[in-house]
């Protein structure tokens, strides 16, 4: 109960961060408030890997995988992130990032070579429609890469595609320091872009701007992964990622009451399909997964 408990904790706070991300870029520029976050969150774990001793040394098949999952993973997820909310709603966002473990799913078959089973293709069709009810509104479908939409879509698949890399780089080393070198790697690759997009204007950020902005942080991309990486040891990957699609409910309700976001009745019903199909996707697979092997697949937070 205990475990389920904090992978409930966690994905609450993931879907929270959806509006929280929303609240901070009226007061940050997007690819400034990813390098912040980066910067707040590789301190972190790096100074939890210290403390607990578990810094490893890299080899050379490390570097391979950490500097494209840093790319993928990090600078293109982080910065397709918080650029997509800026034109988009958090419901809508979190909506298009829960076809995350369906898309991840396919890339797995692709170069995993892992099983995607009739009812994985059944679920996938289900959210997809769900996506197409959230996206066209009742107008029609009309996405494009430079659109918000488009954007976020973008963040989804390079989550997906992270996904995929953490998975071979956790083959041989340990998830919570992948986590942390892929994010302090990340945090380099950032700021130089930021600066470079976003040249530095003089803003007087009050303090209590930064104390959320760390804070969220330092919960959601800090202790939580730490939590969530714990937790999968216990119950397996597929089980635990079940519980990450409660985060379009989360962040509706909070967008709701926290930023006035009104919920339509085409991301509600869009939303029921959304997650219904991806927890017959996921609970499809749950049971070969868990059976034949333990995987523990480690979440790297969105956004």
């Amino acid at each position: 109960m205990r475990t389920y408990l904090l992978l409930l904790l966690c994905a609450t706070l993931y879907g929270s961060n959806f509006v929280f991300g929303s609240l901070l870029l009226h007061e940050f520029r997007a690819m400034h408030l990813s390098a912040y976050r980066l910067a707040v969150s590789s301190m972190f774990l790096i100074g939890y890997l210290i403390l607990s001793k578990r810094m490893t040394r890299l080899t050379l098949r490390d570097i391979i995988y950490l500097i494209p999952l840093a790319i993928i993973g990090m600078l293109l997820h982080q910065v397709s992130f918080f650029t997509g909310l800026q034109t988009i709603d958090a419901t809508t966002a979190s909506l298009i990032l829960s076809l995350s473990p369906i898309f991840t799913a396919l890339l797995a078959r692709l170069f995993l070579k892992e099983s995607f089973t009739l009812r994985m293709v059944l679920g996938s069709l289900v959210a997809l429609i769900g996506v197409f009810f959230v996206v066209s509104q009742g107008r029609g479908l009309h996405v494009s890469l430079t659109t918000g939409m488009g954007i976020m879509f973008i963040c989804m698949l390079a989550f997906s595609g992270s996904t995929i890399l953490m998975r071979k780089l956790t083959e041989k080393m340990d998830a919570l320091g992948a986590t942390a070198y892929s994010t302090f790697l990340g945090c380099i690759l950032v700021f130089p872009l930021a600066i470079w997009r976003e040249p530095y204007e003089q803003n007087s950020h009050s303090l209590g701007w930064w104390a959320f902005l760390i804070g969220s942080a330092l919960l959601i991309q800090g202790l939580c992964a730490i939590m969530w990486n714990n937790q999968i040891r216990k119950v397996g990957a597929a089980k635990a990622s079940v519980f990450l699609n409660l985060q379009p409910f989360v962040a509706m309700v909070l967008g709701y009451f926290m930023i006035g976001a009104p919920i339509t009745f085409s991301q509600a019903g869009g939303s029921i399909l959304i997650v219904s199909g991806v927890v017959l996707s996921t609970l499809g697979s749950s049971s070969i997964n868990n059976s034949h092997n333990n995987v523990l697949t480690p979440y790297t937070e969105k956004g």
